[in-house]
């Protein structure tokens, strides 16, 4: 999930935890039901999806909730957020096999469809490939991928432009001016973001074809691809 999603570890900021997300995601809850159609052109009624980086469960709830045959696997190195996606899927959780841990953490499969929101950001190049690369390999051939996280113009001047029109975005959602300004210092420091253009050279890079760029809302963007 996002960087400026602290750990939820009681049921009841479950509520104020969906909220923070989605003040720094511009269309979040938009983004899963995207994300869900697009899976659902290609994953059947009674299919098996990867989630990863499952932990907190938004994305999760929104699948579950529209496609009842549905079964998932989701993926999260964080055991605290595993349990706020238990919670928060409450009976559907029952329909979701957690794994704690990262991409190789996730069964052989083969799965007929895979997401990956919000996370990607946070990996370096090669562990970024590396990644993409082993979740590949757990698809079914032509099996829909749908990706999601920060990604935007780096050269002249571009990036910090991006990054004041995302402290910008937060600023106007009721977030202080200070700790939205500070976010860009500490987007700069953590995240190694790449280009649009990059991320769908690296998606083809790790084997997929008919990269489709679906969502774009200031600094994130979100593509579709097939296995």
């Amino acid at each position: 999930m996002d960087m400026t999603s602290a750990p939820v570890t009681d049921p009841g900021e479950a509520a104020s935890y969906a909220e923070r997300v989605a003040r720094h995601v511009p269309g979040l809850w938009d983004l899963h039901r995207m994300a869900g159609l697009l899976l659902a052109e290609h994953v059947p009624d009674a299919g098996r999806v990867l989630v990863l980086g499952a932990g907190g469960g938004l994305e999760l709830r929104a699948f579950a909730g529209a496609h009842p045959g549905w079964r998932f696997d989701g993926v999260d190195p964080s055991p605290e957020m595993i349990a706020q996606a238990r919670r928060l899927l409450g009976a559907d959780s029952d329909r979701v096999t957690f794994h704690q841990g990262y991409i190789d953490a996730a069964p052989a499969g083969p799965f007929d469809g895979a997401t990956c929101l919000l996370t990607l950001h946070f990996l370096p190049l090669d562990e970024r490939l590396l990644t993409l690369r082993q979740l590949h390999a757990r698809l079914r051939p032509g099996a829909p991928f749908v990706a999601a996280h920060h990604s935007f113009p780096q050269a002249d001047g571009q990036q910090d432009l991006w990054l004041q029109r995302n402290a910008d975005w937060l600023i106007s959602g009721g977030v202080p001016e200070a700790q939205a300004k500070a976010g860009i210092a500490t987007m700069k420091e953590r995240l190694p973001v790449l280009t649009p253009e990059e991320d769908a050279e690296l998606l083809c890079a790790a084997g997929f074809s008919d990269v489709q760029l679906f969502y774009a809302a200031l600094t994130f963007k979100g593509w579709v691809a097939r296995a």
